[in-house]
């Protein structure tokens, strides 16, 4: 299917008249219909659903696209440019003049769409036009605003012709037409009785590849034998290649009898094999590049094909979750926000939970849906200099650089919002972001940036009520509210030149960035383990944190993007291990005596606390003390005195905290109304997060409102009213 999309894409390209260096050249519209079931938005009126597949190409020798590794590998065109494809999804206002003129586009996590956090709607998956239910509809941020909504594929993960956002890009070759080979690396922690390999092995020789397994990321790795071979006799567990479909695409877990077993899940896993035919992935970044700059500037396709959305966008604004973010990370620092006419493509940058990381895209034999946590993909580079919006100077690698510094040079940089959780410093040294290589100096700002950390947030939102595989409960803090909130601000920054919230991150200056060890510099408190599980009784505190190493691939590959040791030698302990390799010193914010973090935005729930939210947790069960990943842990106050004596808890319980409903009530109302002052948050999100947190105050021992408390129906909150009024001081 692959190469018969590309082979048609360059036939008909040969025959279209070719002037751009890297662009659309054609665009299929699959379909083309109503979407929300008709639902018309006050001013705005209804919109529409548009799905097709795109086509592109680009000029390998082009500055723009020369940074793209194994571009001048990969098959040409009759015009000497290489194609790619991808599929689209848009959703737009049926009549653009009664539209935003703006775009919210969002570069799918693996290939859906998360952008219902900061859309304030729920479901849809990956069809948001089939969202019909007018009580969301009404409630939504972005449609009743005359957004149109735009995804698009960039990474290869399969059939253009689903929803499923994805790109295909032609296989790299040889100069002579053979197959490229070289190291590749699987890591497996999932169950089953295969996995799938990323690549195709070179050979199929067993004896050419090695896999071995063990429970904790710091035990030593134990060869598992291959079968046929003599090690694989009696009851041992032994790896195989695949027995159906293409050989050496998979990999199988066998008894040395021939029966198959399963890989046992959650237990680490590693194949280090001879991968042939890479694809260059970095034209992933070509594609998010070249389909909004056709949105953005052109009126047609080589074809004819008219452009929708032709003559309408006056601004385009990224939103993602997590992986996508650190794709854009790179884009912005390979100078992608560069369009072929020489104007920028994204006008600003809306960033969440993606801190100062890169992604494993830009190198031969590249997986970009792997992602460093602190028990997993550490091995996958993703952590490389430059960390920071601003230049700073790398003793390691002796290079001064910085994300914003080729688009500095084509004044093409756009504006950002870089907001990030707690998380982010315990799994993905986030403290990078804002400090220099050497972790000896806070970083002021960027003239393009904001920053901001969400106090005590785990890597997305939790299940409170489930602790999944970690030790304690899921961290339920949710960052949406803020996160709408500065997107208005991005717009206002970028229209009007309103300067967005200041940043608010840990910093050495004001000592709330500190080491993660020991625990009572940083500041966690003894909380009693309220599951009863640990051997002292407390919730356990080890300090994990990832470590980032400037890790040996081999010569020249921070300059080549070209492996020849994968994956690099790595020993126990894999933290904090000079062994590893140099090492970027990084921090983690200081808690309050409460174990919650000082420093950033502080949500109502943190500001006037029920429980201990934290941005790390650590697995329970077999693999005790691993990291237990993106997640995070909410430990609840005690409710009364009497629980916080009977388990010697030394954080004061809520009954103390909150003596009586009207000073809970109060308290909240105040901390909602902060941010709105600080435009941290909308008035339009302010009523429904009191009436959640009341809600959540009533479960957690707050005591219930008496009969001289009134509750309003609808709160006045000081600064909505201010706005309301027309106030211009409304803003702290």
């Amino acid at each position: 299917m692959k190469s018969r999309t590309l082979l048609a894409l360059a036939v008909a390209c040969a025959f279209a008249a070719p002037l751009a260096q890297a662009r659309i050249t054609q665009v299929e519209i699959k379909s083309r219909g109503e979407a929300f079931g008709g639902y018309s938005w006050p001013g705005v009126g209804k919109y529409e659903r548009i799905v097709g597949i795109a086509h592109g190409e680009v000029d390998p020798q082009d500055r723009r696209n020369s940074v793209i590794v194994d571009l001048d590998l990969a098959p040409t065109n009759e015009r000497g440019k290489v194609p790619y494809s991808f599929n689209f999804y848009l959703l737009k206002p049926v009549d653009l003049a009664k539209g935003a003129h703006r775009v919210m586009y969002e570069p799918p996590n693996r290939g859906g769409k998360t952008w219902t956090a900061l859309g304030r709607v729920v479901g849809g998956a990956n069809d948001p036009s089939t969202i019909t239910n007018p009580t969301v509809l009404a409630n939504a941020f972005l449609m009743p605003r005359g957004y149109t909504i735009s995804f698009s594929g960039w990474e290869e993960l399969g059939d253009l012709n689903n929803l499923t956002q994805s790109a295909e890009f032609p296989v790299a070759k040889n100069r002579d037409g053979s197959s490229i080979t070289g190291p590749s690396y699987e890591y497996i922690v999932s169950g089953g009785a295969s996995s799938d390999l990323a690549y195709t092995a070179a050979t199929t020789d067993k004896s050419k590849a090695t896999l071995t397994h063990r429970v904790h990321l710091n035990d030593a790795p134990q060869v598992v034998p291959a079968f046929g071979s003599s090690a694989c006799s009696g009851t041992a567990t032994c790896w195989d290649y695949n027995v159906s479909g293409t050989p050496g695409t998979a990999i199988r877990l066998v008894k040395a009898a021939g029966t198959a077993t399963n890989f046992t899940n959650n237990d680490i896993y590693e194949f280090s094999y001879t991968a042939k035919d890479p694809s260059p992935k970095g034209l992933g970044f070509a594609a998010v590049r070249d389909w909004n700059a056709w949105l953005r500037y052109e009126t047609k396709d080589d074809f004819g094909n008219v452009n929708p959305m032709a003559g309408d966008i006056q601004k385009i604004y990224t939103e993602i979750s997590s992986q996508p973010g650190r794709m854009l990370n790179d884009f912005r620092h390979l100078g992608f926000n560069e369009a072929e006419n020489g104007n920028k493509v994204f006008d600003g940058h809306m960033q969440w939970i993606a801190a100062g990381d890169g992604i494993n895209m830009n190198y031969r034999f590249s997986q970009s849906g792997r992602t460093e946590r602190n028990r997993q993909h550490h091995l996958y580079v993703e952590g490389v200099f430059p960390f920071a919006n601003v230049e700073s100077h790398d003793p390691i690698s002796g290079k001064t650089d910085s994300r914003y510094k080729r688009c500095e040079q084509t004044n093409t940089c756009p504006l950002g919002v870089e907001i990030y959780s707690a998380n982010e410093y315990w799994v993905k040294p986030a403290s990078l972001l804002h400090t220099d290589p050497t972790g000896s100096r806070d970083l002021h700002d960027s003239q393009y940036t904001r920053t901001y950390l969400i106090s005590s947030h785990q890597h997305g939102t939790g299940n409170g009520n489930a602790r999944g595989s970690c030790q304690q409960l899921g961290n339920p803090l949710n960052s949406a509210p803020i996160q709408r909130a500065l997107f208005i601000a991005l717009d206002q920054w970028a229209t009007n030149n309103v300067k967005p919230p200041e940043s608010a991150v840990p910093t050495f200056k004001d000592g709330t960035l500190v080491p993660h060890l020991p625990q009572s510099g940083m500041g966690f408190p003894r909380i009693p383990d309220p599951f009863h599980e640990t051997a002292d009784g407390f919730v356990t505190y080890t300090g994990l944190k990832t470590t980032r190493y400037r890790m040996d691939y081999g010569l020249n590959f921070y300059e080549t993007g070209i492996a020849t040791i994968n994956p690099p030698v790595i020993t126990s302990p894999f933290e904090d291990n000079p062994a590893n390799g140099p090492i970027y010193p990084s921090y983690v914010p200081k808690t309050d005596a409460d174990g919650n973090d000082i420093a950033g935005v502080r949500l109502p729930d943190v500001t006037v606390p029920l429980a201990t939210y934290t941005g790390w947790s650590l697995r329970s069960g077999a693999w005790a003390n691993d990291g237990c990943e993106g997640s995070g842990q909410m430990i609840v106050f005690p409710k009364t005195e009497v629980d916080r004596v009977a388990s010697n808890d030394p954080r004061p319980a809520v009954a103390t905290r909150y003596p009586t409903f009207k000073d809970y009530y109060g308290k909240v109302v105040k901390a909602i109304d902060d941010l709105v002052a600080q435009r941290l948050y909308l008035c339009e999100d302010a009523q429904s997060e009191l009436n959640r947190l009341v809600a959540n105050g009533a479960a957690r021992g707050v005591p219930a409102p008496t009969a001289s408390d009134v509750i309003p129906a609808a709160e006045t909150f000081p600064h909505c009213q201010m706005s309301r009024a027309g106030r211009s001081d409304q803003y702290k």
